[in-house]
């Protein structure tokens, strides 16, 4: 078999290229984690290249899974259907690049599409569910698998599969379920037909497999380090994977042929008609290899890929466990040794090695070359060229830079502290906050100093934070700064002045109105309206003070009656009518004799054209139901239609409304864990994964966002579903952060990933 080589680059997203899909002849659709779809035709003159036609926007988070619907009379050019996070599929026009169809139902991420010879669109999702879809509508919708739906498969002969975080793959007709393969030991991510064969499947174990259309196992293909992501065949028997391990492998009879290395992982793989095969790439390049030697690419773009691909390993390559970049280099060698026997690691080339100080003859004396074996990844940091069990990221704050701070567990954290403040010139004040630090962040809450010990600046013992314990050295544990977060937060402080201006100007132009006059308030409900006020003002009191059935009567008036336009101040009233607890009570009271006016008001708050003040007002107040136990049920209740009503007011959100949003969903991760709510607990992972990966994002409602999903993953039942949804990128790019909150949260969820 011919060798493949790098045919072609299509340069053009802004991050991860996520998905793939082959356009007949007509061209290459690509999604990308920037929120777009584009579209590729061939160069007009040069065959071998692609260039970028149209760029397809309207997707508000990252589109993933893509299918595509030949040119028919209604598509004279094609058409591309498209979904992703934001739980929304898309039909595009092709020749327009304009949004034909808009289908919303999906709870969750919409993980597979397929296009069934009818025309309907069938659609997966984590939401369990698949769905097929005819003319913008859902005409069947079925749980599919009890946990997520990863991937869907619509073959030519008529069969239906669907792949799963259960790990087994099932065969439908209509929406029952023929037959269940089992087989590969995690999620079943993407599958794919193997012409004359079967199908194929892609896992997270690591594995290929085919299978025969009766559910045997038929071939498994095993070379891949880590999850498969995609698979594809070619007519030619020629199967491609691509993989988290940065290979694309291409298999022959089981036996895998070529490995093409990559600067990210591979997201998808596809192959063209004519044997090429495209590859999608986090590093947001999609690439076309091919065995034909009349389509490959220049020397010089080979060349360019190779030194890319070069400095990519170089910038990830370890010598026992540590970074080579990460080194000093040999110019540290002229520094003099502390301690005789102490070993340092410097950087001479492309290698790492060893040299141990002779404090007799006062020099450096070389070891060797430091080489990785198989556990040195989990043995510690380094800090110039010195490896300890820890290096610490201390953030003093008021602008002051990021410390280092090395530890070892065999270390008297006591005499570590010490010795730190005085290298770093900070005052002595700060010594038992920075032992606590170390206790906390090695898992070392057991420790229990040497009796002997005296502060050299007091005499005194040391003062032990926590538990002490007959021993030393316990396991050590996961410890978190940010999650679990446990508690509800609430919106409450309110401008009542206003609010009252506000009622009462609104009311004013009612009464003026012949039409709507019966909806305005009389004087002594405008006095009333201001006696409640003080009531709510006086939070000290709220053990003693009370509201009244006619408070309660006088809110609902305003709610049911006055038009969607005059409706945000009475809401934001209602928000902290709800805080005090009898309000809570009166609320809770009306909706159980059938009056449900927070359904009824919520639903008139979101519904078309958008008022970004009732969005903005009706976040907040069912924000601040959390915090009432009696009203859980409630929230319970409608989360689903809650999270996507508002999910589709997004367009019209303020940075107010943003994080209002953020804390709304932090509250509901908070009550599904409680509740052991599985479905829900997805949903809300979803939403709050959308606010995550948006930069545009401010810094507090990205990190209420994160939160929600540590909190998630640590508590509640997701923790497999946000590692399906790539869940470590986000937390690598969070620890990155320039704010402290966000690069803490991520590194407490990166922790989670491990």
């Amino acid at each position: 078999m011919a060798e493949y080589r790098l045919s072609a680059q299509l340069h053009g997203h802004e991050d991860d290229v996520r998905g793939i899909c082959i356009c007949g002849d007509v061209g290459i659709a690509t999604s990308s984690r920037d929120r777009t779809v584009k579209f590729w035709t061939r160069h007009p003159e040069n065959k071998r290249e692609y260039v970028l036609a149209k760029t397809l926007v309207g997707h508000s988070s990252f589109v993933g899974p893509l299918a595509w619907i030949p040119p028919s009379d209604r598509f004279p050019e094609g058409g591309i259907v498209s979904g992703g996070m934001d739980t929304v599929i898309l039909l595009w026009d092709l020749r327009r690049g304009e949004v034909v169809e808009t289908m919303k139902g999906h709870g969750s991420q919409v993980t597979g599409l397929a296009v069934d010879s009818n025309g309907d669109i069938i659609s997966s999702s984590m939401d369990c569910t698949v769905r097929r879809w005819r003319n913008g509508n859902a005409v069947e919708v079925w749980e599919a698998h009890k946990v997520a739906v990863q991937t869907v498969l619509k073959l030519p002969s008529g069969e239906l599969f669907t792949g799963s975080s259960d790990s087994t793959i099932k065969l439908w007709k209509g929406r029952t379920c023929l037959q269940t393969f089992s087989g590969h030991a995690d999620t079943v991510r993407c599958l794919a037909a193997m012409p004359g064969l079967g199908i194929l499947s892609a896992s997270h174990d690591s594995t290929v497999k085919l299978w025969a259309l009766t559910g045997q196992p038929l071939l498994e293909m095993i070379g891949h380090t880590s999850l498969v992501y995609s698979v594809d065949a070619h007519s030619s028997g020629l199967i491609a994977s691509g993989s988290e391990d940065r290979s694309l492998k291409i298999w022959k009879d089981g036996i895998c042929v070529q490995s093409i290395e990559h600067p990210g992982c591979i997201w998808d793989a596809k192959f063209l008609g004519n044997g090429d095969i495209v590859t999608a790439c986090s590093d947001g390049t999609a690439r076309i290899w091919t065995a034909d030697t009349n389509r490959c690419c220049s020397d010089e773009e080979l060349a360019s890929y190779t030194d890319l691909i070069s400095q990519y390993t170089l910038s990830r390559k370890t010598v026992g466990g540590l970074k080579l970049t990460d080194l000093p280099g040999i110019e540290a060698l002229q520094v003099p040794g502390n301690s005789d026997g102490q070993t340092l690691i410097v950087r001479e080339g492309d290698n790492g090695v060893a040299y141990s100080w002779n404090s007799r003859e006062l020099k450096w004396d070389k070891i060797g070359e430091v080489v990785d074996g198989p556990e040195d990844a989990a043995q510690g940091q380094v800090l110039d060229g010195v490896r300890y069990d820890f290096v610490f990221n201390v953030d003093i704050g008021d602008g002051e830079p990021i410390r280092k701070l090395p530890y070892n567990r065999s270390d008297d954290p006591y005499a570590v502290a010490d010795k730190w403040l005085l290298k770093e010139n900070l005052p002595l004040t700060y010594r038992q906050q920075v032992v606590e630090f170390i206790l906390q962040n090695s898992g070392q809450n057991n420790f229990v100093p040497d009796p002997s010990f005296r502060d050299p600046y007091t005499g005194a013992n040391a003062y032990v934070p926590g538990q002490s314990s007959s021993s030393n050295g316990g396991a050590p544990k996961q410890t978190f700064k940010h999650i679990p977060k446990n508690g509800m937060l609430s919106f409450e402080t309110a401008q009542f002045e206003g609010i009252l201006k506000k009622l009462s100007e609104f009311s004013a132009t009612l009464s003026s109105d012949s039409e709507q006059k019966q909806s305005s308030l009389s004087e002594s409900e405008l006095s009333r309206l201001a006696a409640i006020v003080q009531v709510l003002k006086n939070t000290s009191f709220y053990h003693t003070s009370k509201l009244a059935d006619a408070d309660m009567a006088l809110l609902l008036k305003m709610l049911k009656s006055w038009p969607p336009q005059m409706l945000f101040p009475v809401i934001d009233f209602l928000r902290m009518f709800v805080l005090h607890p009898d309000g809570a009570t009166l609320l809770l009271k009306a909706i159980e004799t059938g009056n449900d006016v927070l359904v009824e008001t919520f639903r008139k708050a979101v519904a078309p054209p958008v008022q970004p003040a009732n969005v903005l007002t009706i976040l907040k107040a069912i924000t601040n139901l959390f915090d009432k136990s009696c009203l859980h049920q409630w929230l319970r209740t409608h989360c689903a239609e809650i999270i996507d009503s508002v999910s589709s007011c997004k367009p019209s959100f303020s940075k107010n409304s943003h994080l209002a949003y953020a804390t709304l969903l932090l509250n509901y991760a908070v009550l599904s864990i409680q509740s052991k709510d599985e479905q829900s607990q997805a949903q809300i992972l979803s939403a709050a994964l959308e606010i995550a990966e948006d930069d545009a994002q401010d810094v507090d409602s990205k990190y209420r966002a994160l939160v929600a999903i540590g909190t998630l993953m640590l508590n509640g039942a997701v923790k497999s579903i946000a590692l399906d949804l790539d869940v470590k990128s986000l937390a690598n790019s969070a620890k990155a952060s320039m704010d402290s909150k966000i690069a803490e949260v991520g590194a407490d969820i990166e922790l989670l990933t491990r």
